[in-house]
């Protein structure tokens, strides 16, 4: 989850449904008294209250994806450095005068904080849920050999740097930073990934989704003014498309 998600088909295609449903309630309109459905969820009134559901759900996804994409950028920012400062531990802790089973254990414990590898965010669906988890369960083991590490200092009465960024109190409101800035993220992403099912009920729900509606009144139009005609033609080749996605 190391940058902001790009714009995916998906993405542009669900705002796509909610235009071009704009445009078939406007065809409907212009039908007049003809256009007279006895299913009160295809009437003109009942249509105009989807659309704007389903604009009220696609801008909450937009604004949570900011949100997200912020929190992203924040814990990335955050874990930046992180490498290189336990290095710098490793290094003073080892010339601290601490017994060597203590510079082992150490040494152990950074190596796996080194190792520890962080997977890049892809787009939306069920592959990106099983990367993202899999990357907060690599931020998570981080902040755990972290603060494995500040522990092993905090116990050490040898030590004691004289470097600002070394002492056990700097490392300390660092790990307090660090998680932070990952609860933020868990929180950011819970928040996006709400707004993407909402959504999804939204526009994509079997029985009363947008799309479904829009074949429907599609069918409706062709039963009353027949296949062939100037009407039906409207509304024949307005484009809705589902996705499956997460």
């Amino acid at each position: 989850m190391n940058t902001p998600v790009k714009k995916s088909v998906s993405e542009t295609g669900h705002a796509k449904n909610a235009a071009n449903f704009q445009s078939l309630i406007s065809f409907c309109s212009g039908f007049g008294t003809a256009y007279n459905p006895s299913k009160a969820s295809l009437s003109t009134e009942q249509l105009q209250l989807l659309l704007q559901n389903a604009q009220n759900v696609l801008e909450a996804v937009r604004v949570a994806k900011t949100s997200f994409d912020n929190a992203t950028n924040n814990r990335k920012s955050a874990f930046s450095s992180l490498k290189t400062l336990a290095t710098k531990i490793v290094n003073a802790y080892s010339v601290s005068g601490s017994d060597q089973l203590g510079i082992n254990n150490m040494k152990s414990t950074n190596k796996k904080l080194q190792g520890t590898s962080k997977k890049e965010q892809p787009a939306e669906g069920d592959e990106a849920v099983k990367k993202i988890s899999t990357s907060q369960q690599s931020y998570d083991k981080i902040i755990e050999h972290f603060a494995a590490m500040i522990e092993i200092l905090v116990q050490s009465p040898d030590y004691n740097p004289n470097e600002i960024d070394l002492k056990v109190t700097s490392l300390q409101a660092k790990l307090s930073d660090l998680q932070l800035r990952n609860t933020e993220l868990v929180a950011a992403y819970t928040e996006y990934s709400n707004a993407m099912l909402n959504r999804n009920q939204v526009l994509y729900n079997a029985l009363s989704g947008l799309v479904q509606t829009a074949k429907e009144v599609k069918q409706y139009v062709k039963s009353v003014f027949g296949t062939t005609s100037p009407q039906y033609k409207q509304v024949s080749g307005i484009e809705f498309k589902s996705y499956k996605i997460g």
